[in-house]
């Protein structure tokens, strides 16, 4: 199947289908917590007691959770992927807001994490479609960040690796 031939679904079927949480990540509360800072799983957040010996930190960390949670409430995630391989992390993010599809992008050494890196930035379909048949745009070896085939096959894109 050439450029020409390939189909890329509608928004809508984009916005309908089932999130993907791929590599570090397997829920929205993954993505908020590494934004935002606080490191807790979607069960320790979920648990009724505490799951570790001190219950204050999971209790206030809960709560940062919390709040966190309805500041993304309007955020509905579509696609994400996070890899740390090498030391190094690596993580995009692609979520609908109003009718409008954005674009985060993260990136850190051994040193820090994804914290104060949550700026989206508006994109259309098309242009992820070029940069998935004409780039290397998901190929990210290095930080295990590898989600080309996974995004191509969610958007309706042919899967062409150029690695």
């Amino acid at each position: 199947m050439g450029k020409e031939e390939s189909i890329i679904k509608s928004l809508e079927e984009i916005i309908n289908q089932e999130p993907v949480f791929i590599n570090e990540w397997t829920h929205k509360i993954d993505v908020i917590g590494d934004f935002e800072c606080i490191y807790m799983t979607k069960a320790e957040y979920e648990a009724t007691e505490s799951p570790h010996p001190n219950e204050s930190y999971w209790l206030k960390n809960k709560d940062k959770m919390r709040r966190a949670i309805e500041k993304y409430r309007e955020v509905n995630i579509l696609f994400a992927s996070y890899g740390q391989d090498n030391y190094t992390g690596d993580a995009w993010v692609l979520f609908e807001k109003e009718g409008k599809l954005f674009e985060v992008n993260g990136s850190h050494c051994s040193c820090y994490g994804l914290e104060d890196q949550w700026f989206p930035e508006e994109v259309i379909l098309e242009e992820l479609e070029n940069r998935l048949l004409n780039g290397t745009f998901g190929e990210d070896k290095w930080s295990g960040n590898t989600f080309k085939e996974e995004l191509c096959k969610f958007l309706g894109v042919e899967f062409v690796e150029n690695m």
